[in-house]
């Protein structure tokens, strides 16, 4: 493939960025036929506008994603990182679920239930659970947030002020030593509020949102009382994390 102009590729890497949520160095250097130098100065400058944050090997968009997008990127991960979590989700009892794809692929995972009820503000994660044997799955209504395929807004945080939960199942769009971010400060004061209504708050991520930033701050990390990736807990990648949460799988 020939190069393309510089306006071009800037554009076929938002597109890319916009849909998938990341793209690494190499894929994108390849699919536009220039070299990694140029893909990663591209990189940058869209940091520098507030579009995109550099990774280790690529980027990630700074903005929301579809539920679709994020469906489909690092579907493998997420899958193992919901098998982590799976035994920590009781059979009875009230735990709450946030919108994310991860959390979603662990509502695939939930069995029949002795009485279960999850409260999600996914859709997406409520028509998962709706018929599930022995689960009764409830909206926390709000808003419909086009842009996370969230329901936030002060309807969902007055409801989730009222409820108690054991435990609160998340993902986050990025999270560093001392708290997890949300890309709109809309998700992020929802998943405030779950968390002041948990007992306990247990976050999945992918490993390339650790060490990472997005708009707002939501959880605090010492709320956290797991951190499930795709990697091994004793991964070098975690050891600034070990000290600080409880437990990580």
């Amino acid at each position: 493939m020939n190069s393309l102009a510089a306006e071009e590729r800037w554009n076929w890497l938002l597109a890319r960025l916009k849909e998938s949520k990341a793209i690494s160095l190499s894929d994108a250097a390849h699919a536009l036929g220039v070299s990694e130098m140029t893909v990663r100065r591209d990189f940058t400058a869209m940091e520098e506008r507030g579009i995109a944050r550099r990774v280790r090997g690529g980027a990630v968009y700074s903005g929301p994603v579809s539920f679709q997008g994020r469906e489909r990127s690092h579907a493998e991960e997420k899958a193992q990182i919901a098998e982590k979590l799976l035994p920590l989700v009781p059979t009875s009892g009230v735990i709450a679920m946030d919108s994310s794809t991860t959390m979603n692929r662990l509502a695939q995972m939930i069995p029949a239930s002795d009485d279960l009820t999850v409260v999600t503000n996914g859709l997406s994660t409520f028509h998962v659970l709706q018929d599930r044997p022995g689960v009764t799955a409830i909206l926390t209504g709000g808003a419909a947030d086009r842009r996370s395929d969230s329901l936030v807004g002060p309807v969902a945080t007055a409801f989730l002020e009222s409820m108690r939960f054991s435990d609160f199942f998340a993902s986050a769009a990025a999270v560093d030593e001392r708290a997890c971010y949300e890309d709109t400060l809309e998700e992020a004061e929802l998943k405030r509020a779950f968390a002041r209504s948990s007992a306990h708050v247990v976050i999945g991520v992918h490993s390339e949102k650790l060490d990472g930033t997005a708009t707002a701050a939501s959880v605090p990390l010492d709320r956290v009382a797991v951190l499930a990736t795709e990697l091994s807990p004793d991964a070098a990648d975690l050891a600034g994390y070990a000290p600080r949460v409880p437990a990580l799988l």
